[in-house]
């Protein structure tokens, strides 16, 4: 029987910090300008690191995961920009599909699709969604969040009840802070929830290595002008935070 040995994948630094706090029995591991930090939460085989923004550095990341410490399923945490008008800051969405935005090779083939592979949208596990989402519910509830974040910070930026989505989500080497440009992708990709910049080609590798993923994204933003308002005390304070105690409710389940 294979060992069972999750990897976790952060797209932002911070996020990665709160969360290697949950490690024991840590070792470090340098490859590509990396750090891997291996050990385990609650028992279990663990290897954490920071991605690295876009595609190709999620794509490098997920494959030395693979192939180097020989993960058995993946869960990737991080933030996203809305782009759905029902999302709000501080709202989580669970990827239920995921599509790479920026892939056009027409007329060769459809736009979105995946060069030999056939596919325009990569599904997730059902399984796992449900895992997420039931995981990710639990710590929305008023009183775990309250008892989580500072009810000021939870004030300033107007968290009260945050959503939980199981959606379609969309990756692309981009950083969507203008009206136009997020309401021509809504226009072309209606279903699309919010938009992040390397869950889709995490999930193509996944894909092709035969390797159970999980994608959950808390919205640190509307993808518009106001995109870059308070980001860095929204990782701090927000998203840093809702990460480790998704890995921490995660792992509780073992």
């Amino acid at each position: 029987m294979t060992e069972k040995v999750i990897g976790i994948m952060g797209a932002m630094p911070e996020e990665i910090g709160t969360i290697t706090a949950l490690l024991t029995d840590i070792q470090t591991f340098e490859f590509g300008k990396r750090t891997y930090y291996t050990g385990t939460i609650n028992g279990i085989k663990t290897v954490l690191v920071f991605s690295r923004w876009g595609k190709v550095a999620a794509a490098t990341t997920v494959t030395t995961l693979i192939h180097e410490f020989n993960i058995t399923e993946l869960i990737f945490t991080g933030v996203a920009g809305a782009i759905s008008p029902t999302l709000k800051i501080g709202d989580i969405v669970i990827a239920g599909r995921l599509i790479q935005h920026d892939m056009d090779a027409r007329p060769l083939m459809q736009q979105f699709e995946i060069p030999l592979l056939g596919i325009t949208y990569f599904d997730c596990n059902k399984t796992e969604v449900e895992v997420a989402e039931k995981i990710v519910t639990e710590l929305t509830t008023h009183k775990h969040l309250e008892a989580l974040i500072d009810k000021a910070e939870l004030v300033k930026f107007g968290i009260v009840d945050p959503q939980v989505l199981v959606g379609d989500v969309a990756s692309g080497d981009k950083f969507f802070s203008d009206n136009i440009h997020k309401e021509g992708l809504l226009a072309e990709l209606p279903s699309i929830l919010c938009v992040e910049m390397e869950g889709a080609s995490v999930a193509q590798v996944c894909y092709e290595y035969s390797i159970p993923y999980t994608i959950i994204r808390t919205i640190s933003d509307t993808a518009d002008d106001k995109a870059a308002n308070d980001f860095p005390s929204f990782i701090k304070n927000i998203s840093s935070k809702y990460s480790q105690e998704i890995i921490k409710l995660y792992f509780n389940q073992f």
